[in-house]
């Protein structure tokens, strides 16, 4: 390249003015020659109404930036097109040609602007303007070394490693960018950067029985031990705290919490601790015992990690049971009533028997229950039943004719034989009855206790027969007929059976007979 065709060297025209803004155009003077002068005039002339037919017009190529525009001007002088189009030159801008070049048609004029950027590293505020596109370019331009754990700010914001490369764009404020100007076709100049190195410093971490060194540029404790992959838990306590700021070799001591569970009111409460007993922890998570709750282990006990906890609720409370005392039957005789008939003079009524129970619960389930006291709250009373004592004869057909009888009765009828009284042809009683009569048809098997031996009986069927036997299972209203091996007919029937007159003696009847077998 000859020594036309380099970028001319801006600083002899902006000497003393390295503050940013339009360089001033009273300053220019000096540097236009007389025919430029005379080209100016003629310009500002044929600005009214430029067009590109106007045989005083040049084609021009501008690139800026990168960012390339074709415009019509009939300017003379690079500097001048460029003030035309509203760009003024900053410190640290690449010209080409040079600002006092003329300018021909067709020809290209390129302008790279410098980036205006802050830069704050190691103590240190650097102000500057650099043609680097990344923000990685402006500190090794800077000769800024970074290490691993150091952080980088642009503009208040944490970049990436891909952001200071250049492959992820950078987040710029749209306000901080306009603020900064713009020429009127639309060429934008470089955000400007203000660059913060925030260097790593060492902490020094104790946490239970190791301990650690690390490098951070975080501006907390917390964040500094959560880029370390050190976790912090519920209850572990950090000293200092995890909003603190930083500084060098601070020292960090992690007191962890103990990790144990809590059973209580029907839940599992997974929870960490700083306590050292087990009432701590309880006093921790607002547990409260009462009346005669207690706690498994004591709350005396020293915490352990791991240690399962549980809360035994215990609730007492008093109870009254009652139980009912049966009422008893008397029986009172009555000359007016028919035998067998019945009238109930007063109803009974069951007493009651109290009792007082305490019963323990244990997170609701009964582990005591004591009888504390037991009363009668309540005589029974007795049911008053009148039975009748009138004996009436009435007649029941039979196939020998009428007979006249003292008492009927409903009863269960079966039969039997000797040889199905249940003893065998050897046995001495075998076929002798209870009143030791010869075992044969007409012999009635009856409980004493409702029918006398002795009583002839008509039984429908059957005939007449005459109580002279019992039986094991002959029980209450329940007889068994009586037959020869030969004629053995079986019966199983409740029946009405006649007691045939005359009766026995008033003080043999059983007035009252039970109702059994039903």
């Amino acid at each position: 390249m000859s020594s036309e065709e380099k970028p001319f060297p801006l600083e002899p025209f902006i000497e003393g003015h390295r503050e940013f803004g339009t360089f001033p155009w009273w300053q220019w003077g000096h540097l236009l020659t007389g025919r430029t002068l005379a080209w100016l005039i003629l310009t500002l002339l044929l600005l009214i109404i430029p067009n590109s037919s106007s045989p005083l017009a040049r084609q021009v190529r501008l690139v800026v930036n990168g960012v390339e525009r074709t415009i019509y001007t009939p300017q003379t002088t690079v500097i001048a097109v460029l003030a035309e189009v509203g760009l003024a030159v900053h410190p640290g801008d690449v010209l080409h040609p040079a600002p006092a070049a003329e300018v021909t048609s067709g020809q290209t004029i390129t302008l790279d602007q410098a980036r205006q950027a802050t830069l704050l590293v190691d103590g240190q505020t650097h102000y500057l303007h650099t043609q680097a596109r990344t923000v990685q370019e402006l500190l090794s331009e800077m000769g800024v070394i970074l290490r691993p754990q150091d952080r980088v700010l642009v503009n208040g914001q944490l970049v990436s490693a891909q952001q200071m490369r250049g492959d992820s764009p950078l987040t710029i404020d749209d306000q901080q960018l306009s603020s900064y100007g713009s020429s009127p076709i639309g060429f934008s100049p470089p955000a400007p950067w203000h660059v913060a190195v925030i260097r790593a410093v060492p902490l020094y971490v104790a946490d239970g029985g190791e301990r650690s060194r690390i490098l951070s540029a975080a501006a907390t404790v917390g964040e500094a031990l959560y880029e370390a992959g050190i976790p912090i838990r519920r209850g572990d306590q950090v000293k200092p705290p995890l909003d603190s700021s930083l500084s060098a070799g601070m020292q960090v001591t992690i007191h962890r919490a103990i990790p144990l569970t809590i059973q209580v009111d029907g839940d599992i409460i997974h929870t960490r601790t700083q306590g050292h007993t087990v009432a701590d922890v309880l006093a921790q998570e607002g547990i409260s015992l009462w009346g005669q709750d207690y706690v498994i282990p004591a709350e005396s006990v020293t915490l352990s990690p791991g240690m399962a906890i549980r809360v035994v609720r215990v609730r007492e409370e008093t109870i009254t049971e009652q139980e009912a005392i049966p009422f008893e039957t008397k029986w009172k005789p009555d000359a007016n009533l028919e035998l067998d008939q019945r009238r109930v003079e007063r109803v009974g009524r069951p007493g009651i028997i109290a009792r007082r129970f305490r019963i323990r619960y244990e997170d609701g389930q009964v582990i005591t229950r004591t009888l504390e006291e037991e009363w009668q709250a309540r005589e029974p009373e007795p049911k008053l039943v009148a039975y009748g004592t009138k004996i009436v004869s009435r007649q029941v057909d039979t196939p020998d004719g009428p007979r006249s009888y003292w008492r009927k009765l409903r009863v269960l009828v079966t039969s039997y034989s000797a040889a199905t009284s249940g003893k065998p042809p050897g046995h001495p009683r075998y076929g002798i009855t209870r009143l030791g009569w010869q075992m044969r048809q007409g012999i009635i098997a009856v409980d004493p206790r409702v029918i006398n031996f002795g009583t002839h009986i008509y039984v429908p069927g059957y005939g007449e027969g005459v109580a002279a036997d019992t039986g094991g299972k002959i029980r209450g209203r329940h007889i068994d007929l009586g037959y020869d091996e030969w004629n053995l007919k079986l019966w199983y029937k409740w029946m009405d059976i006649y007691l045939l007159d005359p009766p026995p003696p008033r003080s043999q009847i059983h007035w009252v007979l039970p109702n059994w077998p039903r």
